[in-house]
This record gives C-alpha cells, structure tokens and sequence, in this order.
C-alpha cells in the first residue's frame, strides 16, 4: 500500500527577534499561515513498506538535496523508529516544488510529513501531541507544519498555538533564485542589531496581524541582492515582505487585479520563480 503526504511551503506573516538566548538562539514570536492549496509550492512525500529504509528524490527543485542521515525526512523517520522500538523500513519517494533555501518552510515541511506517513503506514499510534514534540527535535518550523493553518509560534518558534484563520490578502511571492542561510542571517543580527524589541500587542481574534519581519536588515546585509526583489516588488505597487530569513519576497496587494499584473511584470525576469496565493 502506497501513502502520499501533501508537504505545503508556509509563509511568517509577523516574525518579531526578541533578543539572544543563554543557549544561543533567539526567543522569537511568530504568526505563520501554511500555504496549503498552492499546488506549485507543495512537495509531496510517498511511502510503502520495503525490505528497507530508502529515499529518493525527484521535482523541479530536488536537485542539489542529499537523501542520507542529514535530511530532515530521514531524521524524521528515525526518531519513529526510536518510538517504535524497531526499523521501519519504507521505500520513500519525495517530489520537491518548494525552493530550498528560500524562507518558506520546505525541508520542515517534508519533515513533518514523514512524521505523519510513518505513523499511519506502520500503525504507530502515536497523537498529536507525541508528534510535536518530536517535530520540536527536529526544528523549530517543524511543529507548525503539524498544526496547519495559521499558527502563532513563541519561544525558538516550536511552542506552537492555533490560531483563528486570518484570510490572507492577495499575495505575490517571488523567489530570486538564491540560497541565504539562516545562520548566518541569526549570526548578522550582532552587526545590524535588533530594530524592534517588542512582541506582538494583543490582537482581537481574527485580526490580520502586522506586516513585519524582524531579519530583513540582517539577511540585507548577508546578502545584498536580495534588495533588487524588494524594489521591483515595490515598484508594481505592492508591499514586500522578506520570507523568514529569505530569499523568497511575498508582497501583498490591495485586490487580486493588481497582484495580478504585478506577477505580470516581474515574471519576465530571468531566473525568478513567481507564483500567485
């Protein structure tokens, strides 16, 4: 029996670092919706029973990506099988459309997939709340992926709460095509320094949060290319808005008209991936 997870890309609406940790992360606060529904920004994870543990990987953006003991599906898997107390063994298959390294969540994404697969194909039994905690081992983005929806995310952003849904606006996300580590956007952070030391005012239920991303200037200073999107995004009228540590932009508009010739006019760019939310 073959089983299929829908692994969606995600996007931080509000991204808030509210300073350096003693174990040297930084204590966030996040409101995240997961894009479920936009096909071209969903991988998809396969598996069956095999005579042992595989991956393989396939899609428009798997190029470059390992299938050994670092990837974030594996990971996954073997932190089932220490819960299990036994091998899973599965033939995996997974086909990548979300960019790598672009800020929208995919290796996290596919991870949390795993979890999911490998607990309904072997019958593990395990529930929600066993699989978050063993998304919170796995990154910080994980558990949110479990959740769905839109999401607020505290302390490194694993300790993960539902929200009511917030209907986003008319959304254009551009990728430029480069890889920026999250890493050393975290490391940048002691150059440029924190522009808004403040969480998140309460909010009303169901009220669109701010429009704000705390690792703009640091992941600017990483890599200053990064710029060139955000002012083409600005010049079609729209708001930009770095993804997490980036590279990817999501610019929001004032109706679905005005995303829509804004997708218009930055497509023709050599080598950006645009899509529409």
């Amino acid at each position: 029996m073959v089983l299929a997870i829908q692994a969606p890309a995600k996007l931080n609406r509000f991204l808030a670092v509210l300073g350096r940790r003693a174990d040297g992360f930084h204590e966030l606060e996040l409101v995240t919706t997961v894009l479920e529904g936009v096909a071209d920004l969903t991988d998809t994870l396969e598996g069956e029973a095999a005579a042992e543990l595989s991956l393989t990987i396939s899609g428009s953006t798997g190029g470059g990506l390992v299938a050994d003991e670092s990837n974030l599906v594996i990971k996954a898997w073997r932190l089932l099988e220490e819960a299990a107390k036994r091998p899973l063994p599965a033939a995996l298959r997974l086909e990548k459309r979300i960019p790598h390294g672009a800020g929208l969540g995919g290796g996290s994404s596919d991870a949390a997939a795993a979890l999911r697969l490998g607990n309904r194909l072997f019958g593990l039994g395990l529930d929600e709340h066993d699989l978050l905690r063993k998304a919170a081992h796995l990154g910080s983005d994980v558990p949110l992926f479990l959740l769905g929806g839109t999401v607020l995310g505290l302390g490194r952003g694993e300790r993960v709460f539902p929200l009511r849904p917030v209907p986003l606006e008319p959304i254009l996300l551009v990728h430029p095509g480069l890889h920026v580590g999250t890493p050393s956007v975290y490391r940048a952070l002691q150059d440029v320094g924190y522009p808004f030391p403040e969480a998140l005012a309460s909010q009303p239920a169901g009220t669109v949060p701010p429009w704000r991303n705390d690792l703009t200037g640091a992941a600017l200073w990483v890599c200053p290319p990064l710029a060139e999107v955000r002012d083409a995004l600005r010049d079609t009228g729209g708001e930009p808005l770095l993804c997490g540590s980036g590279s990817c932009w999501a610019a929001r508009y004032a109706s679905v008209q005005a995303r829509d010739a804004a997708a218009t006019r930055v497509s023709g760019h050599p080598g950006w991936g645009v899509w529409r939310v």
